[in-house]
């Protein structure tokens, strides 16, 4: 999760909807992919690097982040999870080679996207796995976007050309979030009409019974994500490289 995040919501983050629900997505997502070793670029928190290491077969995370200033060596669940600044400094701590990658609304944070991608799957062996998300719809920017420095929002198909300009192969490409995509569309409808004097960031902590609630109506669609092209706040790219 971005670090400018983590600092709103502190140790919430573990209670908060949002991010509860998209790393069971995510999970979701991953359920037919076996990885020993993840590695979570622009990880910031290492929310989800985290989350697989409790919650699935991974056994050793990788967190990279231009913005950690210290690298450190820690672990979660018993298992070894590194903070690095860059690919090169895991590659010369003798890290085991990773077979997933993750980069959970990276893209979206740099200029050239492509780029970007490029690098991380030149620097993996073949078979590695890439799971992507980015901020969907244009239409729906917002002082969000602003606050957390974003250059665009994507949908299923512009995300699809651009994880394949950069050499992946798609396994599974479809939008998240559906259920609260009207109320964030709502949201988006009020900005443009009363715009924000100031740019800040959307996730608030909430009352217990409102987190629930969209925790709820979001966790309903994760068995039908994948045939969702139609609508939500998040793009997913499950991707290969060959």
């Amino acid at each position: 999760m971005d670090l400018k995040e983590s600092d709103i919501l502190g140790d919430d983050v573990n209670k908060h909807w949002y991010y509860i629900a998209k790393a069971r997505a995510m999970q979701n997502i991953l359920h037919n992919v076996q990885a020993k070793t993840v590695l979570d670029v622009g990880a910031g928190s290492g929310y989800f690097s985290r989350y697989l290491l409790e919650h699935s077969n991974v056994q050793a995370g990788v967190c990279v982040d231009i913005s950690y200033p210290t690298e450190y060596d820690d672990t979660h669940s018993g298992k070894p999870l590194y903070f690095r600044r860059s690919i090169l400094d895991t590659a010369q701590a003798g890290i085991a080679p990773v077979d997933l990658c993750l980069m959970m609304d990276v893209l979206e944070h740099v200029e050239d996207d492509v780029g970007l991608l490029k690098t991380y799957v030149e620097q993996v062996p073949s078979g590695t796995k890439f799971l992507i998300s980015v901020p969907a719809f244009q239409f729906l920017w917002s002082s969000h976007d602003v606050f957390l420095e974003h250059y665009r929002r994507y949908t299923c198909q512009h995300l699809a050309e651009t994880v394949q300009s950069s050499g992946l192969n798609i396994i599974q490409n479809h939008y998240y979030f559906g259920a609260v995509f009207p109320i964030a569309l709502t949201m988006r409808l009020f900005e443009r009409i009363f715009p924000k004097k100031e740019t800040k960031s959307q996730l608030v902590k909430h009352h217990p019974l409102t987190n629930a609630i969209l925790l709820t109506a979001s966790q309903m669609e994760i068995p039908f994500q994948k045939w969702n092209r139609l609508a939500g706040l998040t793009v997913f790219c499950l991707a290969e490289k060959p």
